[in-house]
Formats: structure tokens, sequence, C-alpha cells
């Protein structure tokens, strides 16, 4: 990594790219960048030699890993009185790489493409085609005209794909700062044919497939308040302030153009951010998500306008994280999982993990348990008042057991081929042959009210039950007696895992693990917890990989974690629109 850096920042660029201009050095880069795009005769002479001086500079310190190519100034678009060009990125091994346009920031005004190189190697590094990208700047041009050039640029690199080995079916957009409002644009303005302008190759699409903004601006209207430097960034490219330009505000906000048929986007954003307030991002992500659109939202704790050190890597990681699942879903589909979303949606998925893709989805009414059955069919509990069901490969029923006045939370196949069931409101564990018949039935009436939730039968016979509210794990024998108790005081247990050497993993709330306790009730490992760089809410379901690990629901979390056996995080689906209580792998 430590070759693909650029001073005085790695993988986001130096400041001067941003908005602070206290810094001389970069100030002068922008002035030269953006007077060499525009050029004025009586100023020409004098800017010249410095924007000469700041790409040779740039150009001495980048350096380039042997397995990427680099184009420089490549032109894409013509524009009066010159040309726009790009800088890209890609693999030297041959194939066919998703392409990404990067957008540079500067408050509208300012900033250069050659700051994002490192990135954009960076992403080359990881399979992608990278380009970034010059656009025209304010004062000299307002709103629309830079959502033109950057839009001009995509539809170029779709034209010469076969030139840059770049799949053009698979497109994404990445903007930071005022060029994270132009990657919004982006995926808010698919196939709106007057956000296109009069660039070249107007036969291509300038749609792109997803989109990630980092910490920029989405709603004008209210961009002032909390903003140290909109009052002088966004009259000039609205045509005026608020009060006198109030429609042009509104035209150029991305949350005001969000459709159903938007691209997802990942907002990521600093919660101190004293440019573009955070606010800026949670709007847009609520915006979207009310529309049923897909968005993401990483918030940086006490992050200000621009990410160093640690939060940096933190940001990249969770932008190629975001890019690969969806613009290399295939490569990424190992497995197949089953969720169960517990909260209005009421279904229950089977998903590719970990890209997150829909293979398919059933109702369960709000019910709470789906599991995967050796067979490859899939057990669930359909109707919590009383319908369990068992399905096939195809989704076609082939078993189901029904009755009445019950609230069913929790279904488990047995290796005798009967399913263990728990009714919560008559606090019984029972268990049904394949006939329907109930042939054994614990009562525990002293639980009653106290949420019983999960059974599962122990390789010795015995049963575990967890009674939620009262923080309880009960073991019960073949008569029904308790014969162990462990308790979780305020800890909510919802489901334990009886293991193979008399142990078991139990999920925790507040904070959310999973334990790993041995036969004699000692933990003896942890997944998430309070130590955990993935603070977990609530782990209400979790599932074993077969590498050792653990794939975790949180479900006040909203979000699916794997986990590898160490602990360490390997995938993870966040932000999501199901309350997941359950998830299983399929066979």
């Amino acid at each position: 990594m430590s070759e693909s850096k650029i001073t005085p920042a790695g993988g986001f660029p130096c400041p001067g790219n941003c908005i602070r201009t206290h810094d001389k050095t970069c100030a002068d880069k922008r002035a030269a960048e953006r007077d060499s795009r525009y050029p004025h005769q009586r100023l020409l002479m004098r800017l010249s030699l410095l924007t000469f001086l700041a790409l040779s500079c740039a150009a001495a310190e980048l350096k380039v890993p042997p397995g990427v190519a680099v184009e420089r100034g490549v032109e894409y678009t013509s524009i009066p009185h010159g040309k726009l060009a790009m800088d890209i990125a890609r693999p030297k091994a041959p194939g066919k790489y998703p392409g990404i346009v990067m957008i540079h920031g500067g408050g509208f005004s300012g900033g250069t493409r050659e700051g994002y190189l490192p990135m954009a190697i960076r992403l080359a590094q990881n399979g992608y085609v990278a380009a970034t990208v010059s656009y025209r700047l304010t004062p000299i041009v307002q709103f629309p005209l830079p959502l033109h050039d950057v839009k001009a640029a995509v539809r170029f690199l779709r034209a010469n794909a076969e030139k840059f080995d770049m799949d053009k079916g698979h497109m994404a957009a990445i903007g930071v700062s005022a060029g994270a409002t132009w990657s919004q644009f982006l995926a808010v303005t698919r196939d709106m044919p007057q956000f296109e302008g009069n660039g070249a190759h107007r036969e291509q699409s300038s749609s792109v497939d997803c989109a990630i903004s980092f910490y920029g601006r989405s709603d004008m209207r209210r961009a002032y308040e909390g903003s140290r430097n909109a009052a002088d960034a966004l009259p000039p490219l609205l045509g005026g302030d608020r009060m006198n330009a109030l429609d042009a505000h509104f035209r150029a906000s991305p949350l005001n153009w969000v459709t159903p048929g938007s691209a997802p986007i990942l907002a990521i954003h600093g919660t101190r951010d004293q440019n573009v307030p955070f606010e800026q991002s949670v709007w847009l992500v609520e915006r979207m998500r009310g529309m049923g659109v897909e968005a993401e939202l990483e918030t940086v704790a006490e992050a200000g306008h621009g990410f160093k050190g640690a939060d940096e890597e933190r940001a990249f990681s969770r932008a190629l994280d975001f890019l690969n699942r969806k613009l290399k879903p295939t490569l990424l589909e190992t497995r197949r999982l089953l969720v169960n979303d517990h909260g209005p949606g009421g279904e229950i998925l089977a998903i590719a993990w970990p890209s997150g893709r829909i293979l398919w989805r059933r109702p369960n009414h709000r019910a709470t348990e789906v599991s995967a059955l050796a067979n490859g069919n899939v057990l669930y509990i359909e109707d919590p008042k009383g319908v369990v069901t068992e399905i096939d490969p195809d989704q076609k029923v082939v078993w189901q057991y029904k009755t009445e006045k019950v609230t069913l939370a929790s279904a488990q196949r047995l290796e005798n081929g009967n399913t263990l069931l728990v009714d919560d409101a008559a606090s019984r564990v029972f268990e049904v042959s394949l006939e329907g018949k109930v042939v054994w039935s614990v009562e525990k009436p002293e639980y009653k009210g106290m949420a019983m939730r999960r059974a599962r039968r122990t390789s010795s016979g015995t049963t575990l039950v967890a009674v939620q509210v009262a923080g309880l794990l009960l073991e019960l024998n073949a008569a029904g007696d308790v014969i162990r108790k462990l308790e979780f005081p305020k800890r909510l247990p919802a489901y334990a895992q009886p293991l193979s050497d008399g142990g078991m993993l139990i999920g925790l709330a507040a904070p959310g693990e999973v334990r790993r306790l041995d036969a004699s009730g000692k933990t003896v490992a942890t997944f998430a917890g309070g130590s955990s760089t993935a603070r977990m809410a609530w782990t209400s379901g979790f599932t074993q990989t077969p590498e050792g690990g653990l794939i975790v629901s949180d479900y006040m979390g909203s979000r699916i974690v794997e986990f590898d056996a160490k602990g360490g995080v390997v995938h993870q689906l966040k932000n999501l629109a199901w309350s997941v209580t359950s998830v299983s792998l399929m066979r």
C-alpha cells in the first residue's frame, strides 16, 4: 500500500482538494488548475508556471505498482475554450474490470484530479478501472454544467471500454466533498436526459450502478446551517444565495431527484464535519430508503471534513466492500444464507452471501425463525399463530404442521424426523411427529410472559431453551425437569446452539455478542462484544461457517456480520431494511 501514496495524504487527497484554504501550496494548486482550464489571457503567463510545477511535483512523487497501468491526461470531452481530461488507473492483467469515475472536491471552485490518483491506483490493485476526472468549476460555470461534465466522463469510459479493459455494464461513481454532490447526482438522475448536457458520446448511457459519497452535500437549501464555508461556496454555483436563488438550491439538491429507479448509495461522513454537516448524509439516506432504494450510511465518529490515519483506512475498506458487493457480486457469492425478517416486511429471504443479492423470498407473518435442513430443504415458521412449513429447493411445500391458539417462537428439525417447537403463549416446549402428533410436551408456567424463545435438543437428549426477559437459559431433561440454569441478567438471551463437546454458543444483547461456553458453562471465546471493533446491539441469531467462524445477525443494529474463527470481521451487510432474528447457511 505504501507505494501508492502521494504526500501529504494516502487514500484521500490533500486538504486542498476539500475546502480548507489555509495551506498556501494547496491553494496555489487549485488556482493553477482552475485557470489552466479557463485561460484568461491576463493571467495565463503568471499561472502557467505554477500549474507546471504542481503537476510535475505530483508526477514525481507518485509511485505506480508493477501490476497497475496509469494513463494521464486522457481527454474525454470538449468544452468552450478547451478540453477536459482524466487520469486512468487499471490492472495490467488481461480481463474486463468494473469502471469507476472519481470526482474530486474543492468547494466547487478548486481541487485537482491528480490528488485522487493514489486512491485510483489502490482501486486498480483491487480489480477496477478507476478514472479521476477534471470538471468545470465556479466562478466560470454554474449548476448543472459540472454535472454535464461528469456524465460525459461516464459516457466516454463506456464508449472506450474495450480500450481500457473495462466492463461497461458495471460502473460506479466516487465523489469527495463537492465531488460527492456530483456522484450522488449520477446515482439519482439515471435516465433523466435533461441532465446530460452537450458532451461527447451521447449514444452511451451515463447511468451508474452505485455511488459513494464521502461527506457530500445532498440538500443545498439546508446546507448553510452548521457550515463554515457554504456561504462562500454555494452562491457562485447556484447564481445567488438561498434568499435570492431558492429555486436553484432546490434543483441542485440530489435528494430532490431520488426516485425508485435511483442507484444505491453509500454515504461516508464524519460526525464533526464543520464544512458539510453530518446530517447531509443522514437526510440523503433517509430519503432514499423512503423511496425504497438501497442506501447505506457509514458514520465515522468524531471525524471532521477529510479522514486521516485509521479513519481513512476504515473509510477506504468500507468503500471497497460496497463496490465489491455491487459491482462484483458473482465473485463474492460463495454461499447462500437464509434470513428471517421479523420486521414490517414479515418474510424469509434467501440471499447470496456476502453480496446480499436476494435470490427468493416468502411471507412469514413476522415470525422469528428459519433454518436450512441437511436434505437441502428449508424449515420455517410461516405463521406464529400456528403454521410451520418445510419447503424443498424449488420452494414447494413438502410438509406442514398446523395448530391453533399458540404463539410459535422456535422450530427445530430433530434427527428422528420430529420437530421441536416453542409456544411462547403457554411457555411450552413440545415435539411433534411428521404426522403432526404431539409426542412430548413440557410447560413452564412460571415463565409465562417472559418471552420463551428458541429451543434446541442436545446430543445427550436434553433440551436448551432461552427465556429472554428473565435472562435465563434452561436445560431440561426428558421428564421436563430443569437440570441446569444459566443466568444472564439483562442480556436477553434468545438462542443457544449446543455443540458436540457438550458446550454451546449463546447470543446475548447489550452489548451484542456470541459467547462460546464449555461444558461447565465457562466462557472460552467471544464474538463481537464490548471490546470488538464490530460493536453489535443484539445478536439474535447466528450460524456457524465451515471454517469455524460465525455469521451473526444484529437484530437492533440492522446488519449481518461474518466473523472468522478468531473473531475478526470478514464481511458485513449494514443498514439493512430487515429486522433479522435468525440466519442459517443453506446446504
